[in-house]
C-alpha cells in the first residue's frame, strides 16, 4: 500500500519570488529544489529513505538501481509505489521522471518476463541502423510499460580500439558503439530515436567523454583525463547529437585538465555552462552521473556535491547508489538558495527546465 504523504515542513511554505504568471508561482523553495534531485530506489530491496525523500523533501524523480529479474509487471508495481507519492503537498502534483540504466550487455537493470535481453553496445553497433532503431523502440516500449520514462543511455563515449580493454568504465564492459566517431554517432542516434519513438527520453552520456580514462570513477578517486579538450572528437560527437535534438545530457565526474584542471566535470562551470551550454548551445536538461556513492566525489560532503553541481549549471543531481545522502543534499540546496539570491535564480532556472521537459514527455 502506498503511504500517504506527510504534512509539509516549514520549508515547504510557498515562495513569494515568482510572478503571478510564472509556472513556479506558489511553489515553495523546498518543492523547487526537490525537482532537481533524483533519488535511487533499489529494485531488489527498496529503502524506506527513498520514499521519505519524496514525502519529506519533495524529491520529484527516482532512479531504479541494482539488478532485477522480476519482469515488467513487478517493476510497474514498484514504480507505482513511488509515483503514488506525488501529490499537491510533495511535488505539487508534478509527475516524476522515472529513470533507469537499460543500455544492454552488462549494464541492464531490468530483466525477466516482458523485458528483452539486450546485447552489449558493441554488438548493437554491428546492426543496420533500421534494425537497431526498431529494436530500441521495442526495448523502450518495455520500459514504458513498466512505468519508466527516462533511460540513462546511450553511451556516446569514444573509446580507441587499441586501449578499449584498459578503459575501465566503458571499453572493459563493451559499452561503446564501436571505436570510430561515425560508428558511435550512427548507432547511438539510432538507439535514441527508438527510445523516443516509445516515448522514453534517452540521456546521452558521459559528457565530455570517458573514452580516454583508465580508472572508473565509481570505485576510484582522482580519475583524470589529460587528453580531451573543447575541440576533441569526443566532444564533437556530443555536439552532433545536440544539434539533432538530444533532450538530456549526463556529465561525467572525471577531471578534464584541458578544460578545467580543478573540478570534476559535473562540478565545473567551465564544462557545464561554458562548454556544454554556451559553446555547444545545449538548452536541454543536464544531469550528473551518480554523485552519492562514487569514489570520485567523496572529498565533498553530499550537500557540497549538490550545491557545486547546480552552481555549475546542472539541472538534475543523481543520487542513485546511496539514497541516504538525499536529505542532506536537499537541505544544502535550500540553505544556499536562501543565502544567495543568484543561486536561488539558478534553482528556478533548472526547475523550469525540468518542468518543461516533463511536459514534453506527456505531449
Amino acid at each position: 500500500m502506498t503511504p500517504s504523504p506527510e504534512s509539509p515542513s516549514p520549508s515547504a511554505t510557498p515562495s513569494t519570488s515568482s510572478a503571478p504568471d510564472d509556472e513556479l508561482a506558489g511553489w515553495s523553495l523546498a518543492q523547487k529544489v526537490g525537482q532537481l534531485l533524483v533519488v535511487g530506489v533499489s529494485v531488489s530491496d527498496p529503502e524506506p529513505v527513498s520514499a521519505r525523500a519524496v514525502r519529506q523533501h519533495h524529491v520529484g524523480n527516482i532512479f531504479l538501481h541494482g539488478r532485477s529479474d522480476a519482469g515488467v509487471a513487478a517493476t510497474r508495481d514498484l514504480v507505482e509505489r513511488y509515483t503514488g507519492l506525488v501529490s499537491p503537498r510533495t511535488t505539487r502534483g508534478t509527475p516524476m521522471l522515472v529513470a533507469t540504466d537499460q543500455e544492454g550487455g552488462k549494464v541492464q537493470v531490468l530483466t525477466g518476463p516482458g523485458f528483452s535481453d539486450i546485447p552489449a553496445a558493441t554488438e548493437q553497433a554491428t546492426w543496420p541502423v533500421t534494425t537497431l532503431e526498431n529494436r530500441a523502440e521495442r526495448w523502450g516500449t518495455e520500459l514504458a510499460d513498466a512505468g519508466v520514462n527516462l533511460n540513462l543511455a546511450p553511451v556516446m563515449d569514444l573509446v580507441p580500439r587499441e586501449s578499449a580493454a584498459d578503459n575501465a568504465p566503458v571499453g572493459a564492459f563493451d559499452r561503446s558503439y564501436g571505436f570510430t566517431a561515425a560508428s558511435v554517432s550512427r548507432s547511438a542516434q539510432a538507439f535514441s530515436a527508438g527510445m523516443e519513438s516509445a516515448r522514453v527520453a534517452p540521456v546521452i552520456k558521459h559528457f565530455p567523454g570517458l573514452g580516454r580514462v583508465t580508472q572508473n570513477t565509481d570505485g576510484e578517486a582522482g580519475v583524470t583525463d589529460d587528453v580531451t579538450g573543447p575541440g576533441a572528437p569526443s566532444v564533437r560527437l556530443f555536439a552532433d547529437a545536440i544539434d539533432d535534438g538530444a533532450p538530456y545530457v549526463m556529465v561525467a565526474t572525471a577531471v578534464y585538465t584541458r578544460i578545467d584542471p580543478d573540478d570534476p566535470a559535473a562540478f565545473s562551470r567551465d564544462v557545464v555552462t561554458g562548454l556544454l551550454r554556451d559553446h555547444l548551445g545545449f538548452d536541454g536538461v543536464v544531469m550528473t552521473d551518480d554523485v552519492s556513492a562514487t569514489a570520485q566525489v567523496q572529498p565533498w560532503t553530499p550537500g557540497e556535491r549538490a550545491v557545486r553541481a547546480v552552481d555549475a549549471g546542472v539541472d538534475l543531481v543523481l543520487a542513485s547508489a546511496d539514497p541516504t545522502v538525499v536529505p542532506a543534499m536537499a537541505d544544502a540546496l535550500v540553505a544556499e538558495a536562501r543565502r544567495d539570491p543568484e543561486f536561488a535564480e539558478r534553482v528556478d532556472e533548472s526547475a523550469r527546465r525540468i518542468l518543461a521537459a516533463k511536459a514534453a514527455l506527456g505531449d
